[in-house]
């Protein structure tokens, strides 16, 4: 008898020290080191079906399923609790099909078990499945009705939601705080105030859910009333607020409420930079970055995002290279950000390596991706690569569609714009007005005035798009490229609606390419009424002017500039090579490291043009100076100072792809055209308005542009 009581404290000692070790292997796991978990369970000599539980839940909380499964086979006995581990263990790693086996496969289940595989189905979508079997269910408690009510919530299926909450035995606080989150969520703001004044009992986070929903649709003034009742605010609940105030754009509110937390989280920082984004302050959004102690992807993503916003390209990208130096991995919206950084910028390389990316993480059979990363290619003048994604994608959208239209039109390609857009129309998919555009846009650029008038003319009789200011902008940039100035301009008169900006400004370039001063006139001056700070119609009616000897005219045109402050923007011109951007402006700056060399490269290649029978063509320079001085000033051209960078940058063999902020001038084309034939070498400009490819002395616009 003695023995026997000698005994039962080292059994005592024995269950504690058992459970001391599954409490070290739970908290091993739960910290990532799963490794250090199980060589702890393997010292164990005598292990209980409680450890046993413990490694293969650690198993699984390492997206480890297919070595938790092997253990569970293992197992010299198991319990409920083992079988619900196991079903629980599938669900968090959305294996909820491999989960249903062991729920139909388990000797017994309980109220647990059944609860797992609800969610289960609720987590992965599947919410009917997941109502047959809650409607199966033998007993059910308040959270197994919470999670099916989450379910009904999650599918916006409100009414059903509500009447399941009607019918819950027992309504707990998370079950009546989510009803009040599925009421905000559609708007049902008065059903879900009167479900929280009705609670006999709120937390936190029912009183975060109610703020949440007013400042979520719209009501922030009535939120913030809310808020600052509130007996306690946590993270979320603050965050809440800011993100109200951010959303509507009330920034200097969000920025005080940022101001007044006591903990900035994460999120609260990125809802800032976010806010600051939308409201054009990069200066502010920057300094919450810098500020920040942790930064997630999420992070990265909003200021990459506020960067492209912005129209700071460059600073997206040099921000995009220093978040994988820091080895943190781009998200699926900082990716696709950087791949319109990159159309933007024309930057083939850095795309290229985004496609990669995301060929990777298989986002690129995302309908949205592929289009972003068609019209990325097409931007950055590689077609062939553009048409390959197009080809791989099926079903194909409209987005998709446009994109590649747009695409053949920017490149000057209309027989393959048109072909393309009456093969989308054979598939049955209608055409919207992006579609028109731009084919629209593909009969201008090459003079296609027939086809662009019947196209147009079927838009509304054919296909039930009316036109927009947008198509006649098309149709007068149509008619006027092609020298149909009288035609173009009874269109102007003729419209449904008011002429803006941009159809004005096509009647004004084609009134300066073909030399018809007077309708230049009448333009430019309707487009000062409309934009007096834009400077383009000033330079155009200028250039027009000079072409003409018209100087006491252009001086004029000057000093009203002055008067209105109306400034030029300059024109700018820029390079990928080996991943870097390099910038150029018009005129003999000394801003690049590489100056020096490059004026030696276009005075070499102003000695091979001279002998190919080259002259500037001085009527692109609008100065009243000579013309030597107005040869050296053509000399200077940002397009120019790329090209020569090009030259001696690109290895030879690839093609030389150039960007330009404004329209190519007609003497850079010129000397481009033979640049690229007595180089031998393919030049891509994209200017302001599309591509040209120069190859063997001839561009592919036919120097219709």
């Amino acid at each position: 008898m003695q023995m026997l009581f000698s005994l039962v404290p080292s059994r005592r000692y024995c269950a504690d020290y058992a459970i001391s070790l599954s409490s070290q292997i739970i908290r091993l796991a739960r910290i990532g080191q799963i490794e250090r978990a199980r060589k702890l369970f393997d010292q164990i000599p005598q292990k209980d079906i409680i450890a046993w539980n413990s490694i293969i839940a650690g198993y699984f909380q390492n997206n480890q399923p297919q070595e938790a499964r092997l253990l569970f086979g293992k197992m010299p006995e198991r319990n409920t609790v083992s079988w619900n581990g196991l079903i629980s263990g599938y669900v968090k790693n959305g294996m909820v099909s491999e989960a249903r086996k062991v729920f139909d496969s388990m000797p017994q289940r309980n109220v647990v078990s059944w609860t797992s595989i609800v969610r289960g189905y609720v987590q992965e979508g599947l919410v009917s499945e997941a109502e047959s079997l809650f409607m199966q269910m033998p007993e059910k408690n308040v959270v197994s009705w919470t999670v099916m009510l989450g379910g009904l919530i999650q599918e916006r299926r409100i009414d059903e939601a509500r009447q399941l909450f009607n019918t819950m035995p027992v309504k707990d606080v998370v079950a009546t705080t989510n009803m009040i989150a599925g009421y905000c969520q559609e708007g049902c703001l008065v059903e879900a105030r009167h479900l929280f004044d009705e609670m006999p009992r709120r937390n936190v986070i029912s009183w975060t859910a109610m703020v949440s929903g007013y400042a979520q649709n719209g009501h922030v003034d009535v939120a913030r009333k809310l808020f600052e009742v509130m007996p306690e605010k946590n993270e979320v609940s603050w965050t809440a607020m800011l993100t109200g105030y951010t959303q509507c754009g009330r920034i200097r509110e969000a920025a005080e409420v940022f101001k007044a937390m006591p903990i900035k989280s994460v999120p609260a920082c990125n809802a800032m930079i976010i806010g600051f984004s939308q409201s054009a302050e990069v200066d502010e959004a920057k300094r919450v970055f810098d500020r920040m102690r942790e930064k997630d992807s999420g992070t990265w993503s909003a200021m990459i995002k506020c960067y492209e916003r912005n129209g700071l390209e460059l600073e997206a990208l040099k921000l995009f290279a220093s978040m994988q130096r820091e080895g943190i991995s781009a998200d699926f919206p900082s990716m696709i950000s950087i791949l319109s950084v990159c159309a933007s910028l024309a930057t083939l390389d850095h795309g290229r390596q985004v496609h990669a990316r995301l060929v990777k993480f298989q986002f690129n059979c995302d309908v949205f991706v592929a289009s972003v990363l068609i019209t990325m290619y097409v931007k950055c003048g590689d077609l062939v690569k553009a048409k390959r994604v197009f080809n791989r994608f099926n079903p194909k959208d409209i987005v998709m569609w446009n994109s590649i239209i747009t695409g053949y039109a920017q490149h000057g390609l209309a027989e393959e714009s048109l072909q393309v857009f009456y093969e989308m129309c054979s598939t049955g998919l209608a055409p919207d007005g992006v579609t028109f555009v731009g084919v629209l846009s593909a009969c201008s650029y090459t003079g296609k005035v027939k086809e662009g008038n019947d196209i147009f003319e079927s838009m509304k009789s054919k296909y039930l798009v009316e036109p927009s200011v947008e198509h006649y902008a098309c149709m007068v940039d149509l008619l006027g490229r092609a020298g149909l100035l009288t035609e173009a301009m009874n269109l102007i008169k003729t419209m449904p609606m008011e002429a803006d900006a941009i159809i004005w400004g096509s009647l004004l370039g084609a009134c300066r390419m073909h030399m018809n001063l007077d309708m230049a006139e009448i333009a430019a001056k309707k487009l000062v009424e409309l934009e007096p700070t834009n400077a383009g119609p000033y330079i155009l009616l200028s250039n027009l002017y000079a072409s003409r000897g018209r100087w006491a005219d252009v001086a004029g045109l000057r000093s009203r500039m002055r008067l209105r402050n109306v400034s030029k923007s300059p024109g700018c011109s820029w390079i990928e090579v080996e991943k870097s951007v390099h910038m150029f402006t018009g005129g003999e700056s000394v801003a690049h490291p590489d100056h020096m060399v490059i004026v030696k490269m276009l005075e070499y290649l102003g000695g091979l043009l001279r002998e190919a029978g080259y002259c500037p063509d001085g009527s692109f320079v609008m100065h009243d100076v000579d013309e030597e001085e107005k040869a050296n000033s053509l000399g200077y051209h940002s397009e120019k100072l790329a090209v020569a960078f090009g030259l001696l940058k690109v290895h030879q063999g690839m093609p030389i792809r150039v960007m330009k902020n404004l329209r190519v001038c007609g003497d850079c084309h010129s000397a481009i055209k033979l640049i690229a034939k007595v180089t031998g070498r393919e030049i891509i400009l994209r200017d302001a308005n599309r591509f040209h490819r120069f190859m063997n002395g001839f561009c592919s616009c036919g120097d219709y542009w």
